[in-house]
């Protein structure tokens, strides 16, 4: 059975030309990074290319790069590594309450010691309130941190309003931009953003490897003891070959941006304008304009939206029903109660995020078996 792929928010496959610039350092360029002799010369090249790519895509400069495990890795060590390195400044955090877990426990487990943390509301389309979060500043408020896109919903926030407002503010604004690489042309100066995350698998590029861009002159305290790799920053042995990954994925997506995105809205709007026109009760989750190019979340009145993805599996559809990182929680998503979203939708809810192999034989593939179910 083939199978049609809509998960793409979740995790993406690795590309080949990823694949390729990534082997060789699994076998014949094997060496440790820190070591002085060739082959750890060889690694540490490796990884400073990777950083200059990183770097270029995001208009950062080389040194404010620091490659982690994952997109929750970087989103931990830019709060928490702030918030213990900063305290002496005040104790007061903004977020919002539609962020990803791993910064809305970061922020919980920073309420315990001490941390007063702000959780703003959003609207029913998932955008923060720029009043209620100047109105939420005060002369304790070291950090913000707002998510570049919903991981649910896709909606984008105002990223350039907040990063102009924290910068007045004398405030450092981190953003959880894992949904946005690739999807968003993204300028860190530009934006006034100071800390960013960023997670491989989004696009392209393999599991377990994410990065942390950080301006320069903020200081974040470390929080993994040992070796002082990643500039003191984080200890542990580089992955090289995924650094590898990472570095090359990012440069592909953002030499084909303009077509790929191009592609991925028009499939999406292609989706979501069928499923309007074959179910009534239907709702379409998040804002239609301000939107990541391949999201699409929609609520299906009075549907076991678990049953419903079991049955999609049947006919060799992957799709979600909301963030893969809380899927084995059985509590309403956190999004979707945020933005007041009617009981009787909660539980039909499913995300289709589209990627760069899907066609429009896919999607109408999709759109008959959705129907035959439903119906």
């Amino acid at each position: 059975m083939k199978i049609r792929y809509f998960d793409h928010a979740a995790t993406t496959p690795v590309r080949d030309e990823v694949i390729k610039e990534m082997l060789p350092y699994f076998g014949i360029e094997y060496g440790n990074a820190s070591v002085m002799y060739s082959l750890g010369r060889n690694a540490k090249r490796a990884i400073k290319k990777a950083r200059e790519q990183v770097a270029y895509a995001l208009n950062a400069d080389i040194n404010e790069i620091y490659f982690t495990s994952c997109g929750s890795e970087s989103d931990n060590l830019a709060i928490k590594g702030f918030a213990y390195e900063n305290k002496n400044r005040g104790n007061h955090i903004i977020t919002s309450k539609i962020e990803h877990h791993a910064v809305l426990d970061s922020c919980k487990s920073l309420e315990k010691e001490g941390f007063n943390i702000t959780y703003l509301d959003v609207d029913k389309n998932g955008i923060v309130d720029i009043q209620e979060l100047m109105n939420s500043i005060t002369p304790k408020t070291i950090l913000i941190s707002i998510m570049y896109a919903n991981n649910e919903i896709g909606t984008i926030e105002p990223i350039e309003e907040i990063g102009k407002i924290a910068k007045q503010k004398n405030i450092i604004f981190h953003t959880d931009a894992v949904q946005a690489i690739g999807n968003a042309k993204i300028d860190v100066k530009k934006l006034n953003i100071d800390m960013l995350s960023l997670s491989g698998h989004k696009f392209y590029a393999p599991k377990g490897v994410g990065a942390l861009y950080i301006r320069d002159g903020i200081k974040v305290r470390k929080l993994q003891d040992g070796g002082e790799q990643e500039s003191n920053m984080r200890a542990g042995t580089e992955n090289v070959a995924e650094i590898v990954g990472l570095g090359k994925a990012i440069e592909l997506i953002y030499n084909e941006f303009d077509n790929y995105n191009l592609k991925l809205k028009e499939l999406r709007d292609y989706f979501i304008n069928s499923v309007k026109n074959k179910f009534d009760e239907i709702k379409i989750n998040g804002d239609m304009n301000k939107r990541l190019s391949g999201n699409a979340n929609i609520s299906f009145k009075g549907i076991n939206g678990s049953e419903l993805l079991f049955k999609l599996d049947n006919f060799g559809i992957c799709a979600s029903a909301g963030s893969a990182c809380s899927t084995s929680n059985p509590e309403p998503s956190n999004v979707l109660t945020a933005i007041g979203l009617e009981k009787e939708y909660l539980d039909g809810t499913l995300r289709f995020s589209f990627g760069k192999d899907n066609t429009k034989e896919d999607v109408d593939y999709l759109i008959s078996k959705l129907v035959e179910i439903i119906k």
